[in-house]
């Protein structure tokens, strides 16, 4: 390349940067395209396929809530005595009852498209009342043994769907439920078979495009496919199944590769139900539009590059002349001697790495300049390793060391940045070295954790002086450091030694009188001093933390704070109380309260959410009055949790007795909130919990009851009711008494007079 003239050069430069880019640029729009196509296909059809799965589970549960109010029904008490066949037969009033339960059961396969049949099985009957087969022997009828395997880990009062073949060879999704213990006294079960063709009529797609699906229970037993012969069979053996099925996402789709095919499969799971609804689509069929769109941009790409090399021969030939007119001046001024045989290309390069070296041997010398070797020296003096340079740093015989500790640092680092930290770090390092008298030697480094660390060096005349510059050095450092950080903090200051090696132990020192904030105070200076009793004495507070779980049962706050005053008086008391002595105190109470809530089955969890560790807030403090704070606010919370509790119960109580006794006006509920005292939205939660039914649904129910009572025990017409009860039309009073009861007022009153 050095020795191609400058021009062949430049073309091909230029038609690289041109070209290139471009080709570039078209397979990355492309892929993009195909990427991104190939997503919102699979979105659109995910919708679709959630879209079904709705649509299916719409009528799944319109089909349980119907068989579930027909178990809320005593029509299956008629028959609950009759347990045999031939015991049916004998009175025709038995046989009307018999009838009236087929009636009942047809009405409920009228009510819902694609059910096959129904049939009501009384335990211990020898007969069953089918919609298929009428009143029939259970000999005759189809077997009824996986009734017992379908029902297994049954959980609740709630029915179950089960799939299965009929004896008929028919296919059908049978819901099973048992008569609920809490509406009737009658042992049996409610079964209607809906058929799976009704199914893939919910989740087949008319697309042509679409190339199959299938739908799993929670077992993956395939319920439903458009090739009936894998009904009933592992739906996890068809291919890339188990992979959907173990990853662990609700809804979803991939891309797989079957066969030399592209597919897209989707799914779809139910929350409620647990079955898992997979569509198929071939992707090359969907995307046709795509890959000609593809196509035509790479033609228009191909039009591009052609103009584009036409046009940088032109550009080059522009261009090269100033370069080479650049270069020839370079060369003639600075005189390198690197220009001879070498084009102006060439030339360039080796000027610009010219220039490159005596930039690194620049960078080197302002790294070399920036270095602290100061500072690198006293950290390894603090390690204990004593250099040739501490030697220098701190040539008089004595040392003492300062840590400054920042109060409360938690609060400081979230009031400031990072990088403010940064800058009160850097003057206060600055600062604290300049604060000293001239005869003294310091250096000032940070440890971490708001702790910055002073090595502090001193001869004979400070030593007989009692170390007084010294000291009202650090006095004015305190007062600096408050007013640089907006923040107090607190100094440790070790014993005296003569050894630089011992400088590391001075630190421990240095930090273990920091922990004398915990009684003293912030903002305090501390000096070392030897306690010969320092192990002896231990105290704990026995009879308050007795009677601090008294008040706690009691729900006296006043009397637990009182009490946590008294435990702070008690170790201000003592001549001398370790640190550790005090952490212990108050995590044992922590513990102890934690204890007896959980010995009690109070929920501790939700009281505590959101406050983080407990013990490691109460580590982090520095005075007893936060401490007494912390624990004031921590009985506070357990306190407003059980009031809130038994709160609860009474809002309860009286919003229930405030619908049952204005069910029949229009209620507006953000007035009926205000004067029972609490938000609307509360008042919908504990409604709800209680009933399980909205606001809204648990008023129709109340105003259903009653229109029920009043037409079997009022001779008022259907109209006089709906008014009575809060409707404003029969429509309304219609639509919900067949939504609860699944039948027309009338049609109700006729069946309980017949």
């Amino acid at each position: 390349m050095k020795r191609i003239p400058m021009l062949l050069q430049l073309v091909l430069i230029l038609f690289c940067v041109m070209s290139i880019p471009t080709a570039i640029l078209t397979w990355y729009s492309g892929t993009q395209i195909l990427h991104h196509s190939e997503n919102a296909i699979a979105e659109s059809t995910l919708a679709e396929l959630d879209a079904n799965r709705k649509l299916n589970e719409q009528a799944l549960d319109n089909l349980v809530q119907d068989t579930v109010r027909l178990n809320l029904t005593n029509i299956f008490d008629r028959i609950r005595s009759l347990q045999t066949y031939e015991e049916l037969n004998q009175n025709y009033y038995y046989v009307t009852s018999a009838q009236s339960v087929l009636k009942e059961l047809l009405n409920l396969i009228h009510g819902v498209d694609g059910v096959y049949s129904s049939y009501f099985l009384l335990e211990g009957a020898d007969y069953v009342v089918s919609t298929d087969k009428g009143i029939i022997a259970l000999d005759r009828y189809e077997p009824t043994g996986w009734m017992q395997e379908a029902l297994l880990g049954r959980k609740g009062i709630k029915g179950v769907w089960y799939p299965r073949k009929l004896s008929s060879g028919v296919n059908v999704v049978s819901y099973v439920l048992p008569l609920s213990r809490l509406s009737t006294t009658t042992r049996g079960a409610i079964v209607v078979n809906l058929l799976e063709s009704q199914i893939e009529g919910y989740l087949s797609s008319p697309d042509t495009g679409k190339h199959g699906y299938l739908l799993m229970d929670s077992d993956s037993t395939i319920i439903s496919h458009d090739d009936k012969s894998l009904l009933l069979t592992q739906g996890s053996n068809q291919p890339f199944i188990e992979e959907i099925l173990e990853s662990g996402t609700n809804e979803g789709y991939a891309f797989h590769e079957l066969e030399g095919e592209h597919l897209l499969y989707t799914w779809s799971r139910s929350v409620f139900y647990g079955w898992w609804n997979v569509s198929l689509y071939p992707v090359d069929d969907l995307m046709i539009q795509t890959h000609t769109l593809q196509r035509s941009i790479m033609f228009i790409t191909a039009i591009i590059i052609v103009a584009g090399t036409i046009l940088t021969i032109f550009l080059a030939t522009w261009l090269s002349k100033p370069v080479r007119d650049l270069v020839r001046t370079i060369h003639s001024r600075y005189n390198w001697g690197i220009y001879d045989k070498r084009n102006e290309m060439a030339f360039l390069d080796t000027a610009f790495k010219r220039m490159q070296e005596e930039e690194e041997s620049l960078y080197e010398l302002l790294q070399e300049r920036e270095q602290d070797t100061r500072s690198l020296a006293v950290r390894n003096l603090l390690q204990g390793e004593v250099s040739k340079q501490v030697t220098e740093m701190f040539p008089e015989p004595y040392y003492v060391v300062a840590v400054i500790s920042i109060d409360q640092y938690m609060r400081y680092v979230n009031k400031n940045s990072q990088e403010t930290r940064n800058y009160h770090r850097y003057l206060l390092i600055t600062e604290c070295e300049g604060l000293f008298m001239d005869k003294v030697h310091a250096s000032c480094v940070y440890q971490g954790e708001g702790c910055f660390v002073v090595v502090i060096n001193y001869g004979q005349e400070e030593l007989e002086g009692r170390l007084g510059g010294i000291h009202e050095a650090l006095h004015v450092i305190r007062d600096r450091a408050a007013q640089l950080l907006e923040h107090t903090v607190t100094i440790g200051v070790s014993s005296q030694t003569e050894n630089s090696s011992e400088v590391s132990a001075r630190i421990v020192e240095a930090n273990e009188v920091i922990k004398f904030r915990m009684i003293e105070g912030s903002g305090r200076i501390t000096f070392w001093e030897e306690e010969p009793e320092r192990s002896k004495k231990y105290i704990y507070p026995a009879n308050s933390e007795r009677r601090i779980i008294n008040y706690l049962e009691t729900g006296s706050l006043d009397s637990i704070a009182e009490e946590l005053a008294v435990i702070r008086k008690e170790i201000l008391g003592v001549e001398y109380i370790s640190y550790d002595n005090i952490m212990f105190i108050y995590n044992q109470l922590v513990g102890v309260t934690i204890k007896h809530l959980r010995e009690n089955n109070i929920n501790t969890a939700r009281i505590f959410a959101g406050r983080g560790n407990i013990y490691s807030a109460i580590a982090s403090m520095d005075t007893l009055d936060e401490l007494e704070d912390y624990l004031r606010e921590f009985f506070e919370e357990i306190i407003q949790y059980l009031a809130r509790g038994k709160s609860e119960v009474n809002y309860g109580e009286r919003i229930i007795r405030y619908l049952e006794r204005k069910f029949s006006e229009e209620i507006v509920f953000e007035e009926m909130a205000k004067e029972i005292g609490i938000s609307y939205s509360y008042m919908r939660k504990i409604v709800y919990e209680l009933t399980g039914k909205s606001m809204i649904d648990y008023i129709n129910l109340l105003r259903i009851e009653k229109a029920k009572k009043l037409l079997l025990e009022s001779n008022s017409t259907i109209a006089q009711i709906a008014a009575e009860i809060g409707y404003f039309n029969v429509r309304s009073l219609n639509r919900f008494f067949l939504k609860y009861e699944g039948m027309s007022p009338s049609a109700y009153k006729i069946s309980r007079h017949e």
